[in-house]
């Protein structure tokens, strides 16, 4: 049996990360099209998808004069049934929601203070 595999954008808080490997799940640096971080994360399919997405709310937000979406950036996600976690303070959990879009419990915003909490939740841990 492999391990779960837990693909992260930059900036991932690296406590969480070390916290994953130790509770016995594999991480993976995932990049978004603009910041060369790892494997690019449209790159995976139904053969090599990641149980768990994580990155902070601005990593799926294309820079002014991007005609890319938060959608287009999630579309592997939504896709493959890949549960994601961003990031983003509980305050702005409206604002975040209009800027991403709904995708059911595909797409989850989490503050930073339960992050880890959910990850080991959504993980099985």
């Amino acid at each position: 049996m492999s391990k779960k595999l837990v693909g992260y954008f930059e900036g991932t808080d690296p406590a969480l990360l070390t916290t994953l490997i130790c509770a016995g799940y594999d991480t993976l640096p995932i990049a978004n099209g603009f910041d060369e971080h790892g494997k690019h994360i449209l790159l995976f399919n139904a053969e090599n998808k990641l149980d768990l997405v994580i990155g902070h709310l601005h990593k799926v937000i294309s820079p002014v004069g991007s005609d890319v979406s938060a959608r287009d950036i999630l579309h592997t996600c939504i896709t493959y049934q890949m549960p994601t976690l961003l990031v983003c303070p509980a305050e702005h959990h409206a604002t975040a929601r209009e800027m991403v879009g709904e995708y059911g419990e595909i797409v989850s915003l989490v503050d930073p203070s339960e992050l880890q909490a959910t990850a080991l939740k959504v993980l099985g841990g």
